[in-house]
């Protein structure tokens, strides 16, 4: 059986950000092979069901991003489940906007919930799927992760996810060794400059729209200093 564990934090509040990705994969899985993911078990809402013929449990943790080990070992533990057969899929800001990275083993990074997953098992030796969520943030890193998308984004990540999706499907089929083949491809400069200038004029279209409706600079959501350190302990 694999376990592919997709990486979030529950709740309505973070259910649209970019540290959702995991779970936004998760649930295109679910919905394409016809899975439930409506059980509550090992700290986590899981779902049995069979890709391409072979058995798969779908996870989403529910202890928030940091302990997301928690969840994860319980899992391994009960199933008994060989490490390789284990798949996480989840946001990086190491990796470009839109893009996604299927690795066959590696640290965590500087993602906290994978962090968390390979000092839980204390083990790095399984696949995982890396979305990109860009790397030109301004702010605060926390604010940034669990923020929503922009206009310019929304389209590039939904793509992302649905790739990782097929990713995770090519995984359980076919082997790590041809997913990496077939979905860490590159874009060429041409797609990449494309891109960057459709960003741009993206950009620019909806700050002018926003002016135009407003008169004034969009409002500032101010958070208090306890809101702020509560999240930045979750996330």
């Amino acid at each position: 059986m694999y376990i592919i564990v997709g990486l979030g934090n529950p709740g309505k509040k973070y259910e649209n950000t970019r540290h959702n990705m995991g779970f936004i994969t998760l649930d295109l899985l679910a919905e394409k092979f016809d899975i439930k993911v409506n059980k509550i078990k090992f700290k986590a809402l899981v779902g049995e069901g069979f890709i391409s013929g072979h058995k798969v449990l779908l996870v989403k943790p529910q202890t928030y991003m940091n302990l997301s080990g928690n969840s994860v070992r319980e899992v391994i533990n009960f199933y008994k489940e060989d490490i390789e057969n284990l798949i996480v899929i989840y946001d990086d800001l190491d990796t470009p906007l839109g893009s996604i990275r299927v690795r066959k083993k590696g640290s965590a990074g500087t993602h906290n919930g994978m962090r968390s997953v390979i000092y839980d098992l204390q083990d790095d030796n399984f696949p995982r799927i890396r979305i990109g969520i860009g790397q030109e943030r301004k702010g605060d890193l926390v604010d940034f992760v669990i923020g929503g998308f922009t206009k310019a984004e929304v389209p590039l990540l939904e793509d992302a996810c649905t790739r990782a999706a097929a990713a995770a499907a090519c995984i359980v089929e076919k082997g790590v060794e041809k997913a990496m083949n077939e979905y860490n491809i590159r874009p060429n400069k041409k797609e990449k400059k494309e891109t960057r200038e459709s960003n741009e004029i993206s950009k620019e279209a909806v700050e002018s729209t926003t002016a135009a409706e407003d008169g004034n600079e969009a409002p500032v959501i101010e958070k208090d200093a306890g809101e702020s350190k509560k999240e930045s302990e979750q996330i």
